[in-house]
């Protein structure tokens, strides 16, 4: 049961954002059409962890989820408390573009995402939790560098389709596309029962 929950946490906090990249063994944002290779990957994932590690203990714990989760919030409260008197008032809160970001909709430290929604650690959804399910505490087991790394290597090396070391986007495409496809078949298969 440990190693269902524990692959489960792994493979959510990996499809939500929980490393630095957008899709599976991608890069992230705007690097999305360019090749990625193992190194650069793993460079990604281990910064990833090291920012992700708040307590600096060498795991992901649910202390490390929460700290995250309150810095979050303060950058979101600050971004909204345009004249810094520590209250939100209901002009600051209709504010143009005060829940994306500005008026362009730009996106950074707590501003909302695509049509209103916040991508990220702790919000579920397709993907789940960025730091695993087990609740609104979060996961239930704690993830080492070694297991949070061999979890992108493996989704690194099913989209790697001729196994040369580099994920093209062409390669991420095409997985991205079968990753779709069989969501939505085992979702009619749901459906239909």
């Amino acid at each position: 049961m440990k190693k269902i929950i524990l692959g489960s946490s792994l493979a959510a906090m990996l499809m939500a954002g929980g490393i630095a990249v957008a899709a599976p063994g991608g890069p992230r944002g705007g690097d999305r059409d360019k090749s990625v290779t193992r190194t650069e990957l793993i460079a990604q994932v281990d910064a990833r962890f090291a920012k992700m590690d708040v307590d600096k203990d060498g795991k992901l714990t649910p202390a490390d989820r929460a700290a995250m989760h309150k810095a979050r919030a303060d950058a979101r409260f600050a971004a909204l408390d345009a004249d810094k008197n520590g209250q939100i008032s209901r002009a600051e809160f209709d504010a143009p573009g005060a829940r994306r970001g500005g008026p362009d909709g730009e996106r950074g430290p707590g501003k909302m995402g695509r049509g209103g929604k916040h991508h990220g650690m702790g919000h579920g959804g397709h993907g789940g939790p960025g730091m695993g399910r087990g609740g609104p505490e979060g996961p239930k087991v704690d993830v080492t560098l070694e297991q949070f790394r061999a979890e992108a290597l493996t989704r690194f090396d099913k989209q790697d389709a001729n196994k040369d070391g580099t994920v093209t986007p062409a390669e991420r495409k095409a997985s991205h596309e079968a990753m779709r496809a069989a969501w939505k078949a085992e979702r009619a298969v749901k459906k239909a029962q």
